[in-house]
């Protein structure tokens, strides 16, 4: 339990940590990295030259300041977070290098203004929500090994690859080891762990489970990005090098978005491969509960399951649309404000522009706050980061 004194010099430096939370995460990272270089192997690299790590971890520095006094506000943030450690296998020894790094970032960039009774105090509160982030990661941990699945990493054999479309292919897992998988929720990813030739340390990234459990085996559906750089390395990789037989090491499910389940319509928003946890959660419906699916896409080359998607709607009795923004241009208000209902629950993947502009006509077309969904894959966003973001 913090002290009085604690919390009220950490809220003192919420203003602070506002103005500069950007500037002191950047000189964090450099500093952990340069000290630590083993720590390369579970941050994504393309994150990080992007800024979206260092500006994630500003607004949740910034959010624990604000919220010292009542972290049970915060939970819903931190469990999203924990589920994304827990799939890159981050340990608890490895909190203590973390909080070393942050407190001395803080110092280096404040300057004078870093107090030692301002440095103090964060090292209270740090040690504090570590023991949170901690204790929700092991529980995370547990409950995997506890429903069939497997602490950290293990191997698994490519059974299958198959192209989808002309940049999207699917890769289909099982376990070397033999035993039976676990099945996941719908809109969950798993972490796929790879050593890129020419590069020294491993890559993680996550990928959604396009297909419910069957032959014992996971898949996930990947699309090449030849045109985006940092980004890519792990998927490029996959599209080009990895081949049927290939052992590749996966963590267990993972992850928070899920279809609800209660009887609101439903509104699937996709925006190029952020399609696959939608299509997953469409797959597991049944008749009864008003559905409309709004698939974008560059163009008819570039959509994948639009097939499955159609055949399951209409076997759903509901409402599909393929929105190709090469023709169309962006998707504008009024070709969603038709599929907006009393209670409806918005649904929304894809690129971070995309989802910024989605969510805002979403709001814009009454939509609260607690019926939009969305899966930001990298460094875990708010609603309200997202909404913000540049």
């Amino acid at each position: 339990m913090l002290s009085q004194q604690t919390i009220d010099i950490i809220k003192s430096t919420v203003p602070v940590l506002e103005q500069h939370g950007v500037t002191i995460t950047k000189t964090f990272y450099k500093n952990l990295f340069e000290k630590h270089p083993e720590l390369l192997n579970v941050f994504n690299r393309a994150n990080q030259q992007r800024g979206r790590q260092q500006t994630a971890l500003a607004n949740a520095v910034y959010a624990a300041a604000a919220h010292i006094d009542n972290l049970q506000a915060i939970i819903p943030a931190v469990m999203q977070i924990a589920h994304k450690h827990r799939a890159l296998g981050i340990l608890p020894e490895q909190y203590p290098i973390v909080g070393e790094n942050l407190l001395g970032a803080i110092k280096e960039v404040l300057g004078d203004a870093a107090t030692d009774e301002i440095i103090n105090a964060w090292a209270e509160a740090y040690g504090v929500i570590a023991d949170v982030f901690i204790s929700i990661e092991e529980d995370l941990y547990k409950e995997a090994e506890a429903n069939g699945g497997w602490r950290l990493f293990k191997p698994f054999k490519v059974a299958k690859k198959v192209a989808e479309s002309e940049e999207v292919t699917s890769f289909y897992f099982e376990p070397e080891d033999g035993t039976q998988l676990p099945d996941f929720k719908p809109g969950q990813y798993i972490t796929v762990r790879v050593k890129v030739p020419g590069d020294e340390f491993t890559s993680v990234r996550h990928y959604t489970l396009s297909e419910a459990l069957e032959n014992n085996q996971y898949r996930i559906s990947v699309k090449r990005e030849d045109a985006c750089e940092p980004n890519g390395v792990v998927s490029n990789y996959l599209h080009d090098q990895v081949n049927e037989g290939d052992t590749i090491e996966l963590s267990a499910p993972a992850g928070l978005f899920t279809l609800e389940q209660n009887s609101n319509p439903v509104l699937f928003v996709s925006g190029g491969i952020g399609v696959t946890p939608l299509n997953t959660m469409l797959q597991t419906m049944e008749l009864g509960r008003n559905v409309t699916f709004v698939q974008t896409a560059r163009n008819a080359k570039s959509v994948a399951f639009k097939e499955q998607i159609e055949k399951k709607v209409n076997e759903l009795n509901g409402t599909y649309r393929v929105h190709y923004s090469d023709e169309a241009g962006y998707i504008k208000k009024e070709d969603l404000a038709p599929f907006i209902k009393e209670n409806t629950e918005v649904y929304v993947c894809g690129p971070a522009p995309f989802m910024k502009a989605i969510i805002s006509i979403a709001r814009d077309l009454n939509v609260s706050g607690e019926n939009i969904h969305f899966e930001f894959f990298g460094p875990a966003m708010s609603l309200e980061a997202l909404a913000n973001a540049n």
